[in-house]
């Protein structure tokens, strides 16, 4: 199970952590990710990261979100910095199929977490 925490409403400009708890064995061997959504529009790819720590972006989130985990303590972040409105959505936190290989499709997750609210204030 993920458990995604962390939102909340704040103004643009500002910085967020969204943190995800994972309980179950198999957490630390896969690949971890974290997906958004906005309302009305398609689920969208923000960021993945290996069991190792390698990490890759989407455009929307380069340069401004840094995703990091922690295998020993079951967890994944997601520190988002310099906040604008469009990042206004609903966040999620999902775990992958694959061990190495970090898509942007979320077909390729299996488990997801609850999602949690971000907002942002112009």
């Amino acid at each position: 199970q993920l458990q995604a925490s962390g939102g909340g409403l704040v103004q643009s400009g500002d910085s967020l952590r969204l943190s995800c708890a994972a309980s179950g064995a198999t957490f630390s061997a896969y690949v971890m990710a974290w997906f958004r959504q906005a309302s009305g529009k398609d689920r969208e790819f923000i960021a993945g990261v290996t069991s190792g720590g390698r990490a890759e972006y989407a455009d929307s989130g380069e340069g401004r979100f840094a995703i990091s985990r922690d295998n020993r303590k079951n967890t994944l972040t997601l520190q988002m910095n310099n906040l604008k409105p469009e990042d206004t959505a609903v966040y999620y936190c999902a775990l992958s199929r694959s061990f190495g290989r970090i898509g942007s499709s979320g077909s390729l997750y299996r488990y997801w977490g609850q999602g949690t609210q971000v907002t942002v204030s112009s």
